[in-house]
């Protein structure tokens, strides 16, 4: 009987264990992107059930794990992106991470979806970064991310650092620079960092513009963040990456100069305007003409002596990226070079005198593992680079290159002495600053490392945690100088005898020299450290998910030099609740201290709010096909700053006052009188901000962001001086009155769809920003149109020029100017407030400011089949003016250049409309005014990259146990459509070299 009972239990519990086994089943599927790209390395868990072990992805983005029906998958990539889905039995499983489970990087350790956050975060990732073959990665930044505004700069490439703005000019005295952190930390306050990080390293850049965003950034965050987040480890995978670029660069918009005899002429003309005799004969125009006597009266085109036809840059980068289930890591290092356009550079021996740059990365990145509950995080960015130039950089090449006359003198004398006179000395000399002022070279080393340290404390409560994070940024630069000295000289003619030279006189000057003792010092040192401390706790009660942090942090800077030590420190409480994946509320609550605040008024306390509604998870929209995921958001907040409006501004200053005859023999000493007044009783400025946002996805392709703002920037420091009488006889105090209101609009848009071989992106990105200054201190004035209260901040005001005086009868009868005395050719003004006299109360508002676009605007296509692919990226900028202030356009005056542009559009009585006024070799102050002449709209359209690109079959590559193989043909800011005709829109001012175009082949592949 006994033998019986054992039978049937044994028999029961294999009916239970094959029941069990029924439901519990091996669930297999794949894990993809929005392109359809296999997403390898993801861990693929079961929520809320730690007993079944979690899984990765392989390098096709498949997975297999144990799971019953009723169980939910989560997903988590390499990059954090999340998603949480219903296991499907019966089939394999085909999982997307969409725009709702991408990662919202707002920094400090936050792990946020787009469908949980509440604040405006606008991302970019590696494939619309890594596409431009830009050295820096700020250089990648141009339209592809919503309301980041990235201004280009020209000049030696080691220059090339970009502006950047967030949601336009907010604030006064300049103070509209953002916040640039790496990884959630903040670097060198210099942005040096944004040129030393390659495209290469980075995952991903996270634009974070609203107060829900910044909250946590306190006083630094004001006027938003841009997070450079870099590429870290898979599990369980192993990736070789190799990639290499070669582009041929070009200069573009390099401005024309007149010709010699265009010059003399000009010249001459300008001398007969102003009611003098000519200052060259009719024999030296004829020579200069003729071209006759080259070392007498030379005709040099200073730009096609000095540059060549085209530089050339190398990228080359190797990356090894991967992991097991204990540690993750990734590691880089990028090779760059450039040759610029310096041409005939190897005229000397031992050395070249070309612009050269090159420049050496290493970065790491691991995650390791310690224990199940402990785990650390260490990056480490190591940045060697050399840079050399001719001559030095207060040289002005670029300056002298458009502002010396092609008549000056010939590039050498015939005994081969450097060319130069006593108008035009031999340091003017472009070609002589570029092959015998030998060169200077400069040297950065940069150190950026950080590591963090997390441990789970859910043994002393559930969902307790903690960690603490360092950063120490050490960045040197040292210069060489090997510059040397020249003599320099010319022949010029002193008679003439029958239309031939007769007489000549013979001019020289400077001295040799050459290079003694150690010319090496440092230039300048940037040093930082960074500490980072938080405490959270999440956890979830049925319907209702709770995280809560409790932060501190605290930064010192300092740089060479004196007074240049700052430290900053932030607390603060932040919490996020969700309620049944559909409603989300952020609560951030923080005080911050800075060391350049008034020590009574050092810390302030920061509270801000966020709202989501996640309108897709209601049962009402479940019955449709068009909307995969749609989300409203809200936010307010106060933001403070540490802005100042000068250092030690609570102190009074003492200045430099009349001399006392206390000396020797009653002779004069220095003496000392009271400066500025004291600032006391100030705040910081804040910023009350608000946003209203909305987050779609729909037709399983098409993502949609749209952003409204206001913000009003109060108890900005401004000068009392408006208000308070000259009597005082100090300068005035600054106090905490300046308001400035501003505005917009955000909007981007991305669509991606693969349909079997052929795939599909678009996008595009908008952005518009106006301010308004309510409060400024201003002084009064005698109309309400030259306040500039009341206008955008950096509001340009000019003259309303009406045309040209024609001739004395017109200037005689027309409304007096009081400017200085004025010809025929002279610009004429309006009389706006109609009292029969043009000054100073005729300013009015032109255009808009010269220093950010209220506009700025990027799109894109890419179309791809069966590995042959195209991309286009296109970006503008409206609402933008430009002064024209440099001397292409304001010619002749101490002997300048004159571009040929200012010659054929300049005044003469045959020309009277003209687009500008008579020429002058003196200075005209009635034309020099700010005025509707000067001015001109900044707006372009830029192509900034074209791609033609193939990527080689896979059954090909898997032969060669390769993964990937791509080869490309890319050209980046191929043309500009614009308004500016004479340079580029962003290459304007003196001293300012010409923007460049490349055209880059390379290939990358991956093992």
């Amino acid at each position: 009987m006994k033998k019986y009972k054992i039978i049937a239990l044994a028999m029961l519990a294999c009916v239970s264990l094959k029941g069990m086994a029924q439901e519990e089943n091996s669930v297999t599927g794949k894990v993809v992107d929005k392109l359809g790209n296999p997403v390898a390395g993801a861990l693929v868990s079961i929520e809320n059930n730690p007993l079944i072990q979690e899984v990765t992805t392989d390098r096709n983005g498949l997975f297999a794990i144990t799971a019953d029906k009723n169980h939910l998958l989560r997903i988590r990539t390499g990059r954090d992106d999340t998603k949480v889905v219903p296991v499907t039995n019966g089939k394999a499983m085909t999982i997307v991470i969409d725009f709702s489970g991408e990662k919202v990087n707002v920094g400090f350790g936050l792990n946020q979806t787009n469908a949980e956050s509440t604040g405006a975060v606008s991302t970019v990732y590696a494939d619309q970064i890594d596409n431009r073959s830009s050295f820096g990665v700020g250089n990648s930044l141009y339209g592809n991310v919503t309301g980041l505004t990235t201004m280009q700069k020209t000049g030696t490439v080691w220059d090339q650092i970009p502006s950047m703005t967030i949601r336009g000019l907010q604030t006064l005295n300049g103070n509209n620079g953002i916040l640039l952190v790496v990884d959630g930390l903040e670097r060198d306050n210099n942005w040096q960092v944004l040129n030393y990080i390659t495209p290469e390293e980075v995952e991903s850049v996270s634009v974070l513009r609203d107060a829900a965003a910044v909250a946590l950034y306190g006083y630094r965050g004001i006027n938003g963040v841009v997070n450079i987040v870099t590429k870290r480890g898979k599990y369980k995978t192993r990736e070789i990456n190799f990639s290499y670029d070669h582009s041929f660069d070009f200069q573009t918009c390099v401005p024309e100069m007149a010709d010699a005899y265009t010059y003399a002429s000009a010249v001459n003309e300008a001398y007969t305007n102003a009611g003098k005799s000519a200052r060259y004969s009719q024999n030296e125009l004829d020579a200069y003409k003729s071209g006759k006597y080259p070392y007498l009266y030379p005709n040099v085109n200073w730009a096609d002596e000095v540059f060549r036809d085209q530089g050339a840059s190398d990228i080359a980068t190797l990356s090894f990226r991967g992991g097991s289930t204990k540690m993750r890591y990734f590691t880089l290092l990028n090779l760059q070079n450039n040759r610029g356009f310096i041409d005939n550079t190897g005229t000397n021996d031992g050395y070249s005198t070309q612009n050269k740059y090159s420049r050496a990365n290493f970065r790491t990145n691991l995650d390791i593992d310690l224990s199940p509950k402990t785990r650390m995080q260490a990056n480490i960015m190591g940045v060697l680079n050399e840079f050399s130039r001719p001559g030095l950089g207060s040289d002005n090449l670029m300056y002298k290159i458009v502002s010396v006359p092609s008549a000056a003198f010939p590039i050498q004398t015939e005994d081969g002495l450097w060319g130069g006179n006593s108008t035009w000395d031999g340091y003017n000399n472009p070609v002589a600053l570029t092959q015998g002022r030998g060169y200077s070279k400069g040297h950065t080393r940069a150190l950026y490392a950080d590591m963090k340290l997390s441990q789970d404390l859910s043994s002393v409560t559930k969902g307790l945690s903690a960690s603490v994070r360092m950063g120490y940024d050490n960045i040197a630069s040292y210069w060489e100088n090997y510059t040397v000295n020249y003599k320099y000289g010319m022949k010029s003619v002193a008679g003439w005898t029958n239309g031939e030279p007769a007489t000549l006189t013979d001019f020289t000057g400077g001295s040799v020299s050459s290079v003694a003792g150690d010319n090496a010092k440092l230039d300048w040192q940037y040093r930082s450290f960074n500490f980072q401390m938080n405490v959270d706790w999440s956890r979830t009660f049925g319907k209702h998910d709770i995280y809560s942090m409790l932060l501190y942090t605290y930064k010192y800077d300092n740089s060479n030099g004196t007074n240049n030590s700052l430290y900053t420190q932030n607390a603060g409480w932040y919490t996020h609740y969700g309620y049944n994946n559909r409603y989300f509320a952020d609560f951030t609550l923080m005080t911050s201290a800075s060391n350049k605040l008034d020590p009574d008024s050092r810390w302030g306390l920061a509270p801000t709010v966020g709202l989501a509604w996640v309108l897709s998870n209601e049962g009402f929209m479940k019955n449709q096909s068009v909307i995969d995921f749609m989300k409203l958001r809200a936010s307010f907040g106060i933001i403070r700053t540490d802005n100042i409006p000068a250092d030690g501004y609570w102190h009074t200053t003492m200045v430099g006052g009349s001399s006392y005859p206390v000396g020797a023999d009653f002779t004069g000493d220095g003496g000392w009188t009271e400066g500025r007044l004291p600032s006391l009783n100030g705040t910081t400025e804040k910023a009350y901000k608000y946003n209203l946002g909305l987050d779609m996805s729909l037709l399983k392709g098409l993502t949609l962001t749209v952003d409204g703002f206001y913000e009003r920037r109060s108890d900005i420091w401004v000068s009392s001086a408006g208000q308070n009488s000259a009597v005082l006889g100090a300068s005035s105090s600054y106090v905490n009155a300046g308001i400035v209101d501003s505005w917009g609009t955000e909007i981007g848009l991305d669509y991606t769809k693969k349909i079997g071989n052929f795939q599909l992106r678009a996008g595009g990105t908008f952005s518009y920003s106006r301010s308004k200054i309510i409060e400024m201190m201003e002084s009064p004035q005698a109309y309400d149109y030259l306040r500039s209260t009341g206008k955008p901040v950096g509001q340009i005001f000019g003259l309303q020029a009406t045309g040209y005086f024609m001739d004395d009868a017109d200037v005689a009868n027309s409304i007096p100017q009081q400017f200085g005395p004025v010809r025929a050719g002279d610009i004429k003004y309006k009389d706006i407030n109609g009292d029969n006299v043009i000054n100073e109360n005729d300013y009015i508002p032109m255009g808009y400011n010269s220093t950010c676009p209220e506009i700025y605007y990027g799109f894109n296509v890419g179309l791809e089949w069966k590995g042959l692919g195209f991309n286009a990226y296109f970006q503008g900028v409206g609402n933008y003016t430009a002064v024209l202030s440099s001397n292409l356009y304001l010619p002749l005056v101490d002997n300048t250049n004159i571009s040929q542009y200012a010659y054929d559009n300049r005044w003469t009585p045959e020309n009277p409309n003209a687009r500008f006024p008579r020429l002058s070799t003196e200075t005209v102050d009635n034309n020099l005014k700010t005025s509707s002449i000067w001015l001109t709209d900044r707006s372009f359209l830029k192509l900034r990259n074209c791609e033609v690109y193939y990527k080689l079959p896979s059954s090909w590559l898997s032969k060669i146990k390769m993964k990937n193989a791509k080869v490309y043909v890319r050209g980046t800011d191929l043309f500009s459509i614009d308004s500016i005709d004479l340079t580029d829109p962003e290459a304007m001012g003196n001293n300012v070299y010409p923007a460049t175009r490349s055209v880059h082949v390379g290939l990358s592949i991956g093992l």
